[in-house]
């Protein structure tokens, strides 16, 4: 997991979950209940608690991933490329502001 914090609203909570396992995450939660890969890490339980608890982030934070660069986002160590973490918040971020 990160050590570092973003620098926006709500950054730390963020860099707990790490930004490509909280996509991923969201877009399971939000768009695609098939869609597993934030299963790939142990402390999923810990970084379950902490996106529940930050709902009022989520929008913020899915447009502050499009501009994360691809680099850091490959990092993960879900299997998900940048390209596929973008794609996926892009997704999540339509949904949610549908709903607003």
């Amino acid at each position: 997991m990160s050590s570092h914090a973003f620098y926006f609203e709500g950054g730390e909570t963020l860099a707990k979950m790490g930004a490509s396992w909280f996509v991923s995450y969201a877009y399971y939660w939000y768009v695609d209940k098939t869609s597993k890969h934030w299963e790939k890490v142990s402390t999923t339980a810990t970084r379950k608690s902490r996106f529940i608890y930050s709902t009022e982030y989520h929008s913020l934070w899915l447009r502050q991933v499009l501009q994360m660069n691809d680099n850091n986002l490959n990092k993960n160590t879900i299997g998900l490329t940048a390209k596929q973490v973008k794609e996926m918040a892009r997704a999540t971020l339509q949904v949610l502001e549908s709903d607003q």
